[in-house]
């Protein structure tokens, strides 16, 4: 693959490589359309030291990847390890990108989930190097040194290969009702609306894409993954309690916490916020929804509880 072929994948897979128009290598890592999103920063760093990586080392980018496999069809067999070796300059810089390259070249039988590969699906979460990530956002490592491991969502039943049993993460989403509620028609007969400030407050909230990589990281959802929502279902409960046009938000708190073990088996461990892809804060979500309901609890109530 040429030169400007590879930068091509690079432009495209981030948006954000300044090259010169004579081809030269890129000279910035400042990435303004990031801020205020520590891991997209990150992804693209580490896209950029992979491209300057394998311009400088293009005579030894072949990279071993292994590849966590189980088929029901051999269910007496167990899960096993699989080494495939892929060369870099003939790959894009994403993860997705060596996935769907094995599948296509080496071994049809793969399987795993992916749609968008933009970040906004959610579909091709998995387990890569011991994070749980989406891999169309996760940059290849250029360190041919290291195989990358790649393996399904933690403590989730695995349906095949990378492809994980999201039946419960996706009930317990239902069961908070995402959607608008409301008790009175809009005034105008046409649109709920709301002030730039009141939609503000929904920022950090609504760009969940529901990959379930911090659900899955969670060691409190592990324990109790029928009982507790985990962080995903709970981060987009908080978004509907903080909607100025919502009128449930006393409702919705108060069916969270009719069986506390829904809410409160969070134990603060912050393993949700440190793995989403997306850099939002679900434990700060589901703090502020404990702290707003204690302070409507009446103190005799707390105390004897």
């Amino acid at each position: 693959m040429s030169k400007s072929l590879f930068r091509h994948a690079y432009e495209r897979a981030a948006g954000l490589l300044e090259l010169g128009k004579n081809g030269a290598k890129p000279t910035s890592r400042e990435f303004p359309v990031l801020e205020g999103h520590p891991a997209g920063r990150r992804h693209a760093e580490q896209a950029m030291e992979t491209f300057e990586t394998i311009e400088e080392k293009r005579e030894a980018t072949v990279k071993e990847f292994r590849i966590y496999r189980w088929s029901p069809g051999r269910p007496h067999r167990r899960p096993y390890l699989q080494s495939y070796f892929l060369d870099l300059t003939t790959c894009g810089p994403m993860v997705l990108d060596a996935l769907q390259k094995i599948k296509a070249e080496d071994d049809s039988t793969l399987s795993y989930r992916r749609s968008c590969r933009e970040g906004i699906c959610g579909s091709c979460a998995m387990n890569i190097d011991g994070t749980n990530t989406v891999a169309c956002l996760k940059p290849i490592d250029a360190d041919t040194s290291e195989p990358t491991t790649i393996t399904p969502l933690p403590h989730m039943f695995v349906i095949r290969d990378l492809v994980v049993d999201l039946t419960n993460f996706y009930q317990q989403y239902r069961s908070i009702e995402p959607w608008l509620k409301t008790r009175h028609p809009p005034e105008d007969g046409r649109e709920y609306r709301q002030s730039p400030a009141e939609r503000k407050r929904l920022d950090g909230l609504y760009e969940c894409i529901l990959c379930a990589c911090c659900s899955s990281s969670c060691p409190s959802y592990w324990w109790n993954p029928e009982e507790f929502l985990g962080p995903a279902a709970l981060l987009h409960s908080y978004r509907w309690i903080s909607d100025s046009r919502d009128e449930f938000a006393d409702e919705r708190l108060q069916a969270l916490t009719e069986d506390q073990k829904r809410l409160y088996r969070c134990r603060t461990i912050k393993n949700c916020t440190k793995t989403c892809p997306k850099s939002l804060d679900p434990a700060d979500a589901i703090h502020k929804m404990k702290t707003r309901h204690l302070l409507s609890v009446p103190v005799e109530k707390a105390e004897s509880g």
